[in-house]
C-alpha cells in the first residue's frame, strides 16, 4: 500500500538542506519539503523525479504539517538564532502534542536549552542535533549529535541512523563508495543519543573547536616545512600523503595532500600559494573558547587557532609590519629527515593535547548542565562523516572503555606513552620555531599545557600571593587542608585596591 503521509519533513532548501533531504529519500524515506520561496522547492522537486522515498513539496507550513505522519518529525535547516526561532514560532500553531522539531542547524547549545524547555511546556518535542560533514557529508553519511528528550530521540532514531556516515565495525575506518540512490550499506552508524536538552549542540560545538585546532596546528606544520627547509608545495603533499598511511590518518590530512598537490589552473603555480592568507570563522571556535573560559577549563591550543585566523585578519597591518619588525636571522642547516620525521610528532603530540582540552571541557559541562556524556561514544560517531574524522578517534574510544571515568586523555596509557616517546622531537620543534622565528601557537600552547598539566606545583602560589597583597583576595596554605582561607596585613603602601 502507498504511503499516504510522509515519514519526516524538512524546512530550509539551501545547499545542505538539499543534501540532507536528499539522503533521507535515498534511505527509503518519503519526505515533505518546505521552503519560504516556492520556486526553489518545486525545482528542488523536479530535479530530483526518482528518489526511493519520494520527494513531496510543500507550499505552505500548513501543507507541510498535514503531510506528516503523526508524531510529526521536521527538520529545520535554516539559519541559525532569529530565522530558527521564527520557523519554530510559525510551526508551533499548526502541532500536536508529541511532535517533534529537530534543529540541525549550528545553533548556540543555549538557544537549544531554552527551545527545549519552552516547547515541552506546550508538549511538544525538541531535539537539538549537530550534523557535521559539510555539504558531502549531508549527502552521504555525516556524523549526526543529537541531544534531547530520550524518548523523542527513539522516533528519530531509525532516520539518523540510516543517513549518518558508517564504518567498518572492526577497523572503524569509514565505509565510502555511496552515490546518489545508491547509500552506503551496513557497517556502525555515527550517530548515537548525546544527552538532554542542548546536549547535541554542545558537542558538535566542541567538535568545531577541536577542528579548529586541528586545521591550526597542519597549517603549522606546513609553515615550519616551507618556513624552515623550504620545501615546495608538492614536496610537502607528498610528506602529507606519507603521513596519512600512518597515526595521523584523518580527513583532514588527507585533503592536505590533495591541496598542495595541486595546481593553479588560471596560473599554473602551486594552488596553495595563490591563495590569500586571511582565514574567514563562523563562530562556533570562538564559542568553544569562550565557554572554556567562562567554565574556567584550559583549553589554550583550541583558543590559539582561533587567534590564529584572527591575526590572520588582519593582512595589511601585517604586511605593513613585516617592513618595520625583524625577526632572528637563524637558519636550520641540520638533517631534512629528521626534522620532517619530529614535525610530525609535534603534529601529533599538539592533537593529542588539544583533543584532551576538548574532552575536559566536555566532561565539566556534564556536571555543569546535568547531562550523562558517553565520550568513548561521542568519539566513535566522530570517525566517519565529521571533518576531524580520523583513524587517532579509534584511540580515544579505546582510551575511554578502558576508564569511562578517565580525567584526561594524557593519563591513557596509549597516550602517555605516544607523549613520551615522541616529546623530544616535539621541543625540538617548537624551540627551532621560535629561533628561527616562524609562529606555531598551536605546537606551543599544547607544549606549555603539557608541561603545566604534569607539575605538581606552579608559580600561582606567586599569583596569589600578589592577590592577596594588592587586593586581600586571600590564600590558601599548604600546611593546613584544602578550602581554609588567610590573609596577611601587608604593610601599608600606597597602592591600587585592584580586582585581578
Amino acid at each position: 500500500m502507498a504511503k499516504t503521509h510522509s515519514d519526516i519533513g524538512l524546512i530550509g532548501l539551501a545547499v545542505m538542506g538539499q543534501n540532507l533531504a536528499l539522503n533521507i529519500a535515498d534511505h527509503g524515506f518519503r519526505i515533505s519539503v518546505y521552503n519560504r520561496t516556492t520556486e526553489k522547492t518545486d525545482k528542488f522537486v523536479a530535479e530530483n523525479p526518482s528518489t526511493p522515498g519520494g520527494l513531496i513539496g510543500t507550499k505552505t507550513l500548513g501543507e507541510f504539517v498535514q503531510s506528516l505522519a503523526k508524531p510529526r518529525k521536521m527538520v529545520i535547516l535554516v539559519q541559525a538564532g532569529k530565522a530558527t526561532d521564527a520557523v519554530i514560532d510559525g510551526l508551533v500553531p499548526l502541532l500536536e502534542k508529541d511532535d517533534i522539531i529537530i534543529d540541525g542547524g549550528n545553533a548556540l547549545w543555549t538557544d537549544t536549552i531554552r527551545r527545549e524547555k519552552q516547547l515541552r511546556e506546550k508538549g511538544l518535542r525538541f531535539i537539538g542535533s549537530g550534523v557535521s560533514g559539510g555539504e558531502e557529508g549531508a549527502r552521504f553519511g555525516p556524523s549526526l549529535m543529537p541531544g534531547g528528550e530520550f524518548a523523542a530521540w527513539k522516533e528519530l532514531k531509525p532516520v539518523w541512523e540510516a543517513i549518518a556516515a558508517k564504518v567498518d565495525g572492526k577497523t572503524g575506518k569509514p565505509l565510502t563508495g555511496a552515490t546518489p540512490g545508491h547509500p552506503v550499506v551496513g557497517g556502525v552508524p555515527c550517530t548515537t543519543y548525546i544527552g538532554e536538552n542542548g546536549a547535541g549542540h554542545y558537542v558538535k560545538m566542541v567538535h568545531n573547536g577541536i577542528e579548529y585546532g586541528d586545521m591550526q596546528m597542519i597549517c603549522e606544520a606546513y609553515s615550519l616545512m616551507q618556513g624552515l627547509l623550504g620545501l615546495k608545495p608538492a614536496q610537502m603533499g607528498e610528506i602529507f600523503s606519507q603521513w596519512n598511511a600512518g597515526a595521523l590518518d584523518s580527513f583532514l590530512i588527507e585533503i592536505t595532500a590533495d591541496i598542495l598537490k595541486q595546481k593553479d589552473p588560471a596560473s599554473k603555480k602551486a594552488f596553495v600559494d595563490v591563495v590569500l592568507d586571511t582565514a574567514g570563522q563562523k563562530g562556533t571556535g570562538k564559542w568553544t573558547s569562550t565557554n572554556a573560559l567562562d567554565m574556567g577549563v584550559p583549553a589554550p591550543t583550541i583558543a590559539e587557532a582561533v587567534f590564529a585566523r584572527c591575526i590572520s585578519a588582519i593582512k595589511d597591518e601585517r604586511v605593513a609590519a613585516s617592513k618595520i619588525l625583524k625577526g632572528p636571522g637563524r637558519k636550520y642547516r641540520g638533517s631534512k629527515k629528521a626534522l620532517v620525521d619530529a614535525i610530525r610528532d609535534a603534529l601529533y603530540c599538539s592533537k593529542i593535547c588539544s583533543y584532551a582540552q576538548g574532552f575536559q571541557l566536555m566532561r565539566t559541562a556534564q556536571a555543569e548542565f546535568g547531562w550523562k556524556l558517553n565520550f568513548g561514544e561521542i568519539a566513535q560517531i566522530f570517525r566517519g562523516g565529521c571533518i576531524i574524522r580520523a583513524a587517532f578517534l579509534q584511540k580515544i574510544t579505546e582510551a575511554y572503555a578502558r576508564n569511562p571515568h578517565l580525567a584526561n586523555l594524557l593519563l591513557d596509557p596509549y597516550f602517555n606513552k605516544t607523549v613520551k616517546k615522541a616529546q623530544e622531537n616535539w621541543r625540538k620543534v617548537v624551540s627551532l620555531a621560535a629561533e628561527c622565528g616562524v609562529a606555531a601557537p598551536t605546537f606551543s600552547s599544547a607544549l606549555s599545557y603539557y608541561d603545566s598539566y604534569r607539575s605538581a606545583r606552579l608559580p600561582a602560589n606567586l599569583l596569589q600571593a600578589q592577590r592577596d597583597y594588592f587586593g586581600a583576595h586571600t590564600y590558601e596554605r599548604t600546611d593546613k587542608p584544602r578550602g581554609k582561607f588567610f590573609h596577611i596585613d601587608w604593610p601599608e603602601k600606597s597602592r591600587p585596591q585592584l580586582e585581578a
